[in-house]
């Protein structure tokens, strides 16, 4: 090759390189991780055979860098660029994941797609949760968060809420079968004693493998199948599931669940509580309402009384009486005038 057509190659490696390869996705392990104090991060991404470097710009503002540890195997997404000053290829991060979670989050859109088709997100299924539960099932692990904060909100709204506990393991192998196994097993005895008004299915949050139970098509199925309604308030706000999309109420922690079954027991019992305060308010605004309408009622007849318009007609009586004698009076001192001059002229 010519020096000139050497430079035109190296000229367009970049820029062919970037069209060519595009966005793609890398799996390793993370080494050599240096956070620079322009907000940028350095790394390598290596496996058994090869090695990548890689670079997270400060504008990347969506990626988790907390993901990013030495040692840690994550899969990467982005761009292949050249930084040309030392003719280096890099991998342009745009988002980082744990190895794994790409697998399940491809698991769990299929899982969402067949069973929506199937009819088991309607909404026009959905039932309403009785509003003055008296009992309801509880099923998660007895040893979790969870339970404690759902006890702990019905402790403080409606005490006498009865909770019938179907324990179960809510992560790891077996886990799904097993809440699904107390779902029916509360279904069962509500057919024998019809005893309990709802079922809670509940765990604390945790990393998407943590909430996989949860994900799983026999508890998507045991809900779905569920005689009883059924609230799925499964790790946090952020967190959805497939046992969420299939119930028939959605809390977005364990204890708002509870606070959303309460609801109707603690607002009955504040408005009692309250009743007494209110009417006492509504007796008092009665009172000073009806003492406006009667002054104003006392200023009118102060204007319009019997007694006012007898003496007004009295008082024009008078008048009349008074005008009338002065006529008379003037009418017979013209007379007599008239009288007078007829006499001196006769």
């Amino acid at each position: 090759l010519t020096n000139e057509s050497m430079l035109v190659r190296e000229a367009n490696e970049p820029v062919l390189l970037e069209q060519q390869v595009g966005s793609v996705w890398v799996s390793g392990e993370v080494t050599n991780l240096r956070a620079q104090s322009s907000g940028h991060a350095y790394f390598t991404l290596k496996d058994a055979g090869a090695q990548l470097s890689c670079v997270l710009f400060r504008g990347e503002t969506q990626v988790d860098r907390s993901l990013l540890q030495d040692g840690r195997k994550v899969n990467l997404q982005g761009e292949v660029t050249v930084y040309e000053p030392r003719g280096q290829y890099q991998l342009r991060v745009a988002k980082v994941e744990l190895q794994g979670i790409g697998a399940l989050k491809a698991a769990f859109e299929k899982l969402k797609q067949k069973l929506k088709a199937e009819g088991l997100f309607a909404p026009e299924l959905k039932r309403p949760l009785p509003r003055y539960p008296q009992r309801i099932g509880l099923v998660t692990s007895p040893t979790g968060a969870a339970i404690q904060d759902v006890l702990h909100v019905v402790e403080r709204r409606n005490p006498a809420l009865e909770i019938i506990l179907a324990p179960c393991r809510v992560q790891g192998d077996g886990a799904a079968e097993e809440i699904a196994a107390a779902i029916k097993l509360l279904n069962e005895f509500n057919a024998t004693q019809s005893a309990i008004d709802l079922i809670l299915v509940t765990r604390g949050g945790g990393s998407l493998e943590d909430l996989w139970a949860f994900n799983e098509e026999v508890v998507a199925r045991a809900i779905f199948e569920s005689a009883l309604p059924v609230v799925s308030a499964v790790g946090h706000e952020i967190d959805f599931t497939i046992s969420d999309f299939v119930a028939d109420l959605r809390a977005a922690t364990p204890s708002a669940a509870a606070e959303i079954i309460t609801e109707g027991v603690f607002s009955s019992a504040q408005f009692v509580s309250e009743a007494a305060q209110r009417l006492r308010q509504l007796a008092l605004q009665q009172l000073d309402d009806n003492l406006d309408r009667l002054t104003q009622t006392a200023q009118r007849l102060a204007r319009v009384h019997p007694r006012r318009r007898l003496n007004d007609w009295l008082q024009r009586l008078d008048d009349a009486q008074t005008s009338l004698l002065r006529c008379v009076k003037q009418a017979a001192r013209q007379q007599r005038l008239a009288w007078q001059n007829l006499s001196d002229r006769l």
